[in-house]
Formats: C-alpha cells, sequence, structure tokens
C-alpha cells in the first residue's frame, strides 16, 4: 500500500470517533476525500459526502461507517470514580485494565479502567464474566467534585490503543470497524480521479454515522441521497484462528481478499456485477451466506424508498469489537479496486433489477 494512504489510514483509524460523536473522523475523512472530489457536504448529523462526476447516472452510493464502538460517562461515586454506559457493542470483559482517554468539551482526559488485583478475590466461586455497568474508570480524582471538573455525565469514552504495523502487511487497531470501509471509499474516489476514469455514473462516497447503535446515520443518507445502488464496505468477522467454528461461521481468511456476501439485502444482479470485475481484474473474493440480516448498513439502505440495489463487501477481521483487530492491508487494498471497476463498468442510465 502506498505510503500516502497508509497514513490517512493511520490517522483516521487514530482519531477517535466514537458513537453519536464522529466529527473529528468526520473532518479527517472530508479533508482527505474532497481532493478527489468535485464537491464535499455534510447533513444534519454529520454524515459526510464527497461527490465525483456529479450529474452522471446511475447514482452510486459507496458507504462506510465512521464510528466506533464505545462508552459514555454514565455516574461519578463521591469518591470520583467514574461508571460507565456502553456505546455500540463493546466487551466488558476485555475493557478491564485498560487504559481509556475520556473526550470532553475542554480536551481528553486519560483514565484507567479499574480491574481487582487476584490476590483480593475470593476464591470460593468460580469469577463471572463483569457487566458493563461493573466497569469503572480512575481518572485520578479523589472526590466527586474534582471529577466533575473535569468530565460529566454523558461524555464519550474511547480506549487509548492505536493502529500499528505487524508482519506480512498485517495490522492492528482498535476501529477497524469500521473505518476501514470509510477508508475503501475514499481511496476509491482517489483511484477514479487520479486514473481518470471515464465515468457515466455520479460516484458518492459516503461516511455515515451511528452503525453501532442502528444503523441510524445510513438510514438518513440513503434516504436523503436517492442512490440507484449502492455498495457498503464493513468489516467480517475471519475465522482462521483458534476457538472459532468454521461449520457454523464460514471458512473466512484473513490474507485471502475481501468477501462477497450472497443473499437477503445482497442484490443478485450487483453481486454478479462485482464478481465479474472481480475477475476480470483478477481480485481475490472469498464468499459469505446470509439468513435474515447482514448485521451491517446494508440491511438499512437496500429497503430505502422502494429499495435501492445493494450488495456488500467486507474485509476480514480477526478479534473484532477489541483493541487488538487484525486485518490485512493486502486484503484492504483490493477494495478500492474492486469498487473502482464496479464504478466504472456503470452504463448511462443503469438500472439493477431481478429478473424474472
Amino acid at each position: 500500500m502506498r505510503e500516502q494512504s497508509i497514513h490517512f489510514l493511520r490517522t483516521l483509524v487514530n482519531t477517535p470517533s466514537p458513537v453519536g460523536h464522529e466529527v473529528r473522523g468526520q473532518r479527517v475523512w472530508l479533508n482527505y476525500a474532497k481532493a478527489f472530489a468535485d464537491e464535499t457536504y455534510s447533513d444534519a448529523y454529520g454524515n459526510c459526502v464527497a461527490v465525483l462526476n456529479k450529474g452522471g447516472s446511475p447514482r452510486l452510493m459507496l458507504a462506510g461507517h465512521a464510528d466506533e464502538i464505545a462508552m459514555a460517562v454514565n455516574y461519578i461515586t463521591d469518591e470520583g470514580f467514574v461508571y460507565v454506559r456502553r456505546l455500540g457493542g463493546v466487551d466488558a470483559a476485555i475493557t478491564k485494565a485498560q487504559r481509556v482517554v475520556i473526550h470532553t468539551r475542554n480536551g481528553p482526559v486519560k483514565g484507567v479502567v479499574g480491574n481487582v488485583a487476584p490476590h483480593l478475590m475470593k476464591e470460593d466461586k468460580e469469577p463471572k464474566p463483569p457487566k458493563i455497568h461493573d466497569l469503572f474508570i480512575d481518572i485520578g480524582a479523589s472526590k466527586r467534585k474534582k471529577a466533575e471538573k473535569l468530565v460529566q455525565i454523558g461524555d464519550p469514552i474511547t480506549l487509548a490503543d492505536e493502529f500499528d504495523l505487524l508482519r506480512n502487511e498485517l495490522a492492528v487497531a482498535r476501529a477497524f470497524d469500521n473505518r476501514i470501509g470509510t477508508f475503501a471509499v475514499a481511496e476509491t474516489l482517489r483511484l477514479l480521479k487520479e486514473g481518470k476514469a471515464k465515468l457515466q455514473a455520479e460516484v458518492c462516497a459516503v461516511s455515515n454515522v451511528q452503525e453501532e447503535v442502528g444503523l441510524l446515520g445510513a438510514r438518513q443518507i440513503a434516504y436523503s441521497l436517492k442512490p440507484d445502488v449502492a455498495l457498503v464496505v464493513d468489516v467480517t468477522h475471519a475465522t482462521d484462528y483458534p476457538g472459532v467454528s468454521k461449520a457454523q461461521h464460514g471458512d473466512v481468511r484473513v490474507g485471502d481478499g475481501p468477501t462477497l456476501t450472497h443473499g437477503g439485502c445482497n442484490h443478485p444482479e450487483v453481486v454478479a456485477r462485482l464478481e465479474a470485475v472481480a475477475e476480470a481484474k483478477k481480485i481475490p473474493l472469498q464468499h459469505e451466506a446470509m439468513s435474515s440480516t447482514s448485521g451491517t448498513d446494508t440491511d438499512a439502505i437496500f429497503w430505502t424508498r422502494g429499495g435501492i440495489a445493494s450488495a456488500l463487501i467486507s474485509l476480514p477481521d480477526r478479534y473484532m469489537h477489541s483493541p487488538v483487530e487484525v486485518v490485512s492491508l493486502k486484503d484492504l487494498e483490493k477494495i478500492p479496486e474492486l469498487l473502482a471497476g464496479f464504478a466504472v463498468s456503470l452504463k448511462k442510465g443503469e438500472e439493477f433489477k431481478v429478473r424474472i
């Protein structure tokens, strides 16, 4: 992956973007995407759009969600300890004994999630996994009044872990879910712009908010944008490590390429076009099946208005919703190539309909 793209990814991942508080991350995204767009804008809740070939047809929406799972200040004890509320799918068990940052209006406040030393634990019973309301944060304040001068109820909290490279083009970070999606759609604009692609379609790269709490931003922007076709980029569970059942969750491997999901919200004609583009460009694809939902913004976008022809492309991700998510940059690099190829393949005014 080119150096400038890695720098963008690193900055995007390291910039806190907790659910409902995505502004800082959205600024990073817009500042990068605007260099490759005819225009950029944001809406009332911070969904951001970068448009290339404005006025083209059909209108193609490329979407990734900007938010990361997080916590929020919920209660402050008389002794100055901070109890939390969950924002999205936080695992309380792996959040204990972690360093955190509380994002206040006056700047970041550092803290640690408290953890009772094993020497002080009763051993007569098997310990139970903690609930989110069991977690407390020590910010170094000795009294509630001192803590309240630093933080207030509702302030968002993220873990302090940041982007790093392992080896063999593997990277680790706390928030690849789903900065890789917003990264991929911005990089798609770059490939199209710098490659001077001959586009018939209008391409709208979207970085939408609040996916982790109900696919909310995608509902807003899909309704207002009115795309003719939509491609969603998100992470998916890699199953190539110990303790995961392939019979239950499928065979998805980090390093073997992005995945394409089949069934449900994934329009068969859009999926077929993506497969044809991947074959022509020699992009390796893995395949996933879904039942009732995909668990991604695709579920909200595809039924908006009269139905938007949609498909989901995912990046294999080990240890999702943890501080140590692991992905392959080689896999990630293929997604913008696939999206750009799809955009170029669209004919003027083309529609996707199920063949009856």
